[in-house]
């Protein structure tokens, strides 16, 4: 007897030819769109194993639905707010997700918007297409160099520590992080970070605020007016963890108001964001549609894992990447 695997969106060519070698009964939704709900609760019925995205929302609804065979859940995800744990846990149903995979693409992108939003990139490209390039100004569209400068990272787990990895090279002078604890391993190789146990302190302190950390209730819309009040005039802020931890209202406000000099985000509330929110139309804003692990090695690597999950989940054995 073969497994009904239900996945909710086409994986990667190379994963996507596994899936398909593999003797499952197979139902997959092809359209590069996510699946609807009503759609996904009638074919996720009798399934042994569901691969799903972060735009799919896992719950007792979707899991009666499926019904008691199913055997695990397996998310093309580092992160699974999207689903209920707690539900999974009390049917004893495992959850695969895809850890530490994300770390190079994501600090890449994080350094990537770093240099945009510091160097007014928006604005630059903008001037070019809109017939604004004219005779050489001296301080026209002039950013912000990171030579001297104080970098502050809000969360140093392996993506924070991956993105300063990459800016110290560019003459950084000082790295401050902040998070649930000092991390004395950090010494080792990254001997010039300084732990602040106050998060004022970064924001005070910082030309550069990058925001790494998880969007748990303690940091839920940490970063509202009064944060971004605390920030140089002349500082950088970007967002490549969650939305949720950003009052966006009141981004919007400090970006107006000039109480910091630029924003860069590929992480919004809600997600996508509408395209008439104002944060689009402010030239000191640049946003980007949650992309940070869109690389082909990346995004094949996450589907990699789901099918390692889901194989080893049916066959009884140790899931390799179990939540």
């Amino acid at each position: 007897m073969s497994f009904k695997v239900v996945a909710t969106r086409i994986l990667p060519p190379d994963s996507q030819a596994r899936l398909e070698a593999q003797n499952y009964d197979l139902v997959q939704w092809k359209e590069d769109s996510v699946m609807p709900r009503d759609e996904l609760l009638k074919q996720v019925k009798g399934a042994d194993a569901l691969i799903c995205l972060l735009t799919d929302r896992i719950d007792s609804e979707l899991l009666d639905a499926a019904g008691p065979q199913l055997k695990v859940v397996a998310t093309m995800s580092v992160g699974f707010d999207h689903v209920d744990v707690e539900e999974l846990n009390k049917r004893k149903i495992p959850l695969g997700y895809t850890p530490d995979v994300l770390t190079d693409a994501t600090a890449d992108l994080t350094v990537l918007l770093t240099l945009a939003a510091a160097r007014r990139m928006k604005e630059g490209m903008n001037a070019g297409s809109q017939g604004e390039w004219g005779a050489w100004r001296p301080t026209w569209l002039c950013g912000a160099q990171f030579t001297g400068k104080t970098l502050g990272i809000i969360g140093m787990g392996r993506i924070g520590e991956a993105v300063a990895h990459r800016l110290k090279p560019f003459g950084i002078s000082r790295i401050l992080y902040w998070g649930r604890r000092e991390k004395p391993e950090l010494k080792e190789h990254l001997p010039s970070a300084e732990f602040k146990s106050e998060l004022s302190d970064v924001l005070s302190e910082a030309d550069f605020v990058i925001v790494c950390c998880a969007l748990t209730p303690e940091t839920k819309e940490m970063f509202n007016y009064e944060a971004f009040k605390k920030m140089k005039k002349n500082a950088v802020f970007v967002n490549t963890a969650r939305g949720g931890i950003v009052q966006q209202d009141d981004l919007t406000r400090a970006l107006e108001e000039n109480l910091i000099a630029s924003a860069g985000l590929d992480v919004t509330s809600p997600e996508p964001l509408d395209p008439s929110h104002k944060l689009y139309q402010l030239p000191n804003c640049i946003i980007l549609p949650h992309i940070a692990s869109a690389t082909f090695e990346t995004r094949e690597r996450m589907a990699s894992m789901c099918l390692e999950n889901i194989h080893a989940a049916l066959n009884s054995h140790t899931m390799p990447y179990k939540l």
